[in-house]
């Protein structure tokens, strides 16, 4: 459903959520020391969730990553479009290349209402409110 590139820069957003700020920028070494995740590949996402304004940047001793007021209030699915599309978030369970409503596989109605509420609510909800769950002990990030 999600892949790696997608698990790990959701995890690594939320944790810029909980960690940085305008004034206290965070490298990919330390946030994929911290969530348990390759640095190289973390800095990968990062730059181009940065170049696509999903996450912000800048360069220099005090530079590093972190999330805007408005970046704060974007959502999840937003991230997973950037990195894989909606086509990943799509596939079939059974890995057919042609399931649908209309050509299901042996578990097509079970799965898809469970993608579409999740994508509705990977929509709905902001980072910050997934960054608060975390916060609040209601989950965990790594």
């Amino acid at each position: 459903m999600l892949s790696n590139q997608s698990k790990y820069a959701i995890r690594g957003v939320i944790y810029l959520a909980l960690n940085g700020s305008e004034d206290n920028k965070l490298g990919s070494k330390e946030v994929g020391e911290n969530i348990h995740v390759p640095i190289p590949f973390l800095a990968k996402i990062f730059q181009h969730l940065s170049k696509e304004k999903i996450i912000s940047s800048s360069k220099g001793p005090t530079g590093g990553f972190f999330l805007s007021k408005k970046q704060l209030r974007g959502n999840l699915m937003s991230v997973i479009s950037c990195l894989d599309g909606e086509e990943n978030f799509n596939s079939c369970y059974l890995g057919l290349p042609k399931c649908s409503d209309a050509n299901p596989c042996a578990i097509h109605h079970l799965a898809s209402p469970f993608n579409i509420k999740v994508k509705d609510e990977l929509k709905k909800r902001s980072i910050s409110d997934f960054a608060l769950e975390a916060k609040k002990g209601k989950s965990h990030i790594f």
